[in-house]
């Protein structure tokens, strides 16, 4: 089996339970050769239910309502329409991570609320960098808590890359300014940044997002070249607050949503892209290194319908 059939194989496993949720919901709608306006309405209300988000749910009736309902449509005549219109959502916003700054290094800062799995993404991205035969070097900004510091310097060591890091309760600018001058003298591609995930005090993580900025302008000007949003989709609709709120206080420029396979609510990831519109490089179904990577439209929207591979 190729790498790639591998990973479309883990993408429909980890969305099964959102396609079954959503073909369950609206199999037992469709029942008789017509359908109603009420049958529509049920068919959206069932659509919104699987975490697609009320805009998304609303253009899907409009377009089962535009000339096929009042003619007669089956469950798989409607599931290829909720197909056709996540992929149309999706397309414009998968967008991989290209390491294409230059001087070097790419920094990407990477933000989200602490338990959303920032920690394993970085992890995972530096694995996905060192695939494509990128240097990578990690840096642990998040001086916050100690135990983002140690999980950072594990991951860092398993996946073989350099880290550096400060003392707990340390200027987390500092961490920054150290990592890239280090990464710049040692030729490295990529810079990964945590960051602190709290968002209890906006102000402050703000300042200090500020602050980190400020420092990365003096070395980089055009540093942060990236700000990744990391997504858990099993907090489902409280990810769309996360995106307003993170785009407030640190000018998000990209998404990754991770755990699509840890509930039924794969349809988070389609209502964020048209909600926002914000690239999505990569996403996550699964736990092992290798379980974050790039996506493919068509894909992602036949296994959230319930197409099959």
């Amino acid at each position: 089996m190729s790498e790639n059939a591998g990973w479309t194989d883990r993408l429909f496993g980890g969305l099964k339970k959102t396609s079954g949720k959503l073909t369950e919901n609206i199999a037992g709608l469709v029942t008789k050769a017509k359908l109603d306006a009420s049958d529509l309405d049920e068919i959206e209300d069932a659509l919104i239910a699987s975490d697609l988000g009320p805009a998304m749910a609303s253009v899907i009736r409009d377009k089962i309502a535009a000339g096929r309902f009042d003619k007669g449509i089956d469950a798989d005549g409607i599931r290829q329409i909720v197909e056709d219109e996540i992929a149309s959502v999706l397309a414009p916003v998968a967008s991989p991570l290209e390491i294409d700054a230059f001087p070097r290094p790419q920094v990407i800062l990477v933000i989200g609320v602490n338990g959303s799995g920032k920690t394993t993404t970085i992890a995972k991205l530096a694995n996905l960098f060192l695939e494509q035969d990128y240097g990578v070097m990690l840096a642990a900004g998040d001086t916050f808590r100690a135990a983002a510091i140690g999980q950072l310097k594990i991951w860092a060591e398993r996946v073989g890359v350099p880290i550096v890091t400060g003392p707990e309760g340390g200027d987390a600018a500092g961490v920054v300014f150290d990592a890239v001058k280090k990464a710049t003298a040692e030729g490295i591609d990529v810079l990964i940044v945590d960051t602190a995930g709290r968002l209890q005090n906006k102000r402050e993580l703000m300042d200090e997002l500020a602050k980190i900025r400020r420092v990365l302008g003096r070395l980089n000007p055009a540093a942060p070249h990236n700000v990744v949003l990391v997504l858990d989709a099993t907090t489902g609709q409280n990810a769309l607050s996360q995106i307003e709120t993170f785009k407030e206080v640190a000018d998000v420029t990209g998404l990754v949503m991770t755990k699509l396979d840890g509930s039924a609510r794969g349809g988070i990831l389609v209502a964020a892209a048209k909600q926002f519109g914000l690239p999505i490089h990569a996403i996550g179904v699964g736990e092992a290194i290798d379980d974050l990577r790039p996506f493919n439209p068509q894909d992602v929207a036949r296994a959230i319908s319930g197409g099959s591979l």
